[in-house]
């Protein structure tokens, strides 16, 4: 008589709230390796290994959920950029590592995801709110960067956030072109520096 094979163990069950993370934690992993529009319902339940109806039953709007990971993505990426110039020296310091880390291509993954979100957001409502809102904090950001340097007698401008918009301009411009690979990738930092030397009264070559 053939012995039976021995019983596959069944999987643990998870609680709802470690499958909602799970399920969110997937959709950031897909944004982040094929884009904000790859992240579908059926890509998000092969990455959790699920039925689609499990995460329909987490996520019931792929639109939410989209927003939702872009917002997370952004979040951290400007909380990282708080964090890193927070501990510079200076304002000026805080402004020229800001600007070159910004900039390097090896952040060209979250530059994409910036780039995507602009289009998706044209048709998705909850994402277009997270971009306006996410552009607001960077804003914000800038502007108190702006605002500690003049504090400290560095920076001189009657608008800090005109120049703080106008910096973000060139960050999402000069980035988009990389990303087609447009232009000269020792030269991504140059113009910028130049521009915000100028904006803010700083001699040539401060920031770079």
């Amino acid at each position: 008589m053939t012995a039976s094979p021995p019983a596959r163990p069944r999987a643990g069950r998870k609680s709802p709230a470690e499958r909602a993370d799970e399920v969110r934690a997937a959709a950031r992993e897909i944004a982040r390796s094929d884009g904000l529009v790859a992240v579908t319902l059926r890509s998000v339940a092969e990455r959790v290994g699920v039925a689609r109806t499990l995460v329909v039953h987490y996520e019931p709007n792929m639109e939410a959920l989209v927003a939702a990971t872009f917002r997370t993505i952004a979040e951290d990426e400007l909380a990282e950029m708080r964090g890193m110039t927070d501990a510079q020296p200076t304002p000026t310091d805080a402004l020229r590592v800001l600007t070159r880390t910004l900039l390097e291509p090896g952040r060209d993954e979250v530059s994409a995801l910036w780039a995507e979100a602009f289009v998706v957001g044209r048709r998705n409502a909850a994402l277009e709110d997270a971009v306006r809102e996410l552009m607001d904090q960077w804003q914000g950001f800038v502007v108190g960067l702006i605002e500690r340097g003049i504090g400290a007698g560095e920076f001189r401008t009657d608008d800090p956030p005109a120049v703080a918009w106008q910096y973000i301009g060139m960050i999402d411009g000069i980035n988009s072109h990389a990303l087609v690979n447009y232009g000269a990738a020792t030269e991504r930092g140059r113009l910028v520096c130049h521009a915000m030397e100028h904006e803010l009264g700083l001699a040539p070559g401060s920031l770079r």
